[in-house]
């Protein structure tokens, strides 16, 4: 691995999380905006702020991991998978970063005023079922999954794996809560919904 592709898979693993998570304050505060209140930005109860602590985590690692990389040997996480130093590595990386942001702010889009971080069991939102949505339950999870993924292909270390894994945990947990939520909201509707359509991703077989 020459010095000029890690410092470019650096620069796009750093730019990559600097992007998404200030695209994420953006929509909150638009949304914010238009509806009036908070989009539920404060997490509720001690499983969402032990999420919450899950996800700082994820984003430390990911915007930190390429400032940190070779500044240290002291820590064996942040040493260069060698065997993945290899120019596909990079190229699918970076498609996948691209392609999984892409299609975020197409749920964005999709979602509109609907858009929420944490739950509040008091709301009632329309049940959004179209664009991505339409055939996966939680696009913008599955999105983040595939960033990550292009992450750990950019950057193939310890600590990549990592937070790959933590925020897929998060992610299974967060889902479950949020089906049960709406479950309670939209009932047979959302059973419907949830027959025809998977978690993160789609469903080849319908019930």
């Amino acid at each position: 691995m020459t010095a000029d592709d890690l410092f470019l898979r650096r620069l796009v693993v750093f730019l990559s999380a600097l992007i998404y998570w200030t695209g994420v304050w953006v929509q909150a505060r638009r949304v914010r905006k238009r509806i009036g209140r908070s989009p539920n930005l404060k997490p509720r109860g001690g499983k969402e702020k032990l999420l919450w602590g899950g996800w700082f985590f994820v984003i430390a690692i990911w915007m930190g991991q390429p400032l940190w990389l070779g500044t240290t040997k002291l820590w064996p996480g942040l040493q260069i998978f060698e065997p993945a130093r290899h120019t596909i590595t990079l190229v699918l990386g970076l498609l996948l970063v691209v392609v999984g942001y892409a299609c975020t702010l197409w749920c964005y889009a999709a979602m509109g005023n609907t858009w929420r971080i944490g739950i509040n069991r008091k709301e009632k939102n329309s049940l959004i079922t179209q664009g991505p949505y339409r055939l996966v339950r939680h696009p913008i999870y599955l999105f983040q999954v595939v960033m990550l993924a292009g992450v750990a292909l950019l950057l193939p270390t310890a600590l990549s794996a990592v937070i790959l894994l933590v925020h897929l945990v998060c992610v299974l947990i967060k889902s479950n809560d949020e089906e049960v939520y709406l479950r309670s909201v939209h009932g047979q509707v959302y059973h419907d919904y949830l027959s025809r359509t998977g978690r993160l991703l789609p469903k080849l077989v319908k019930e």
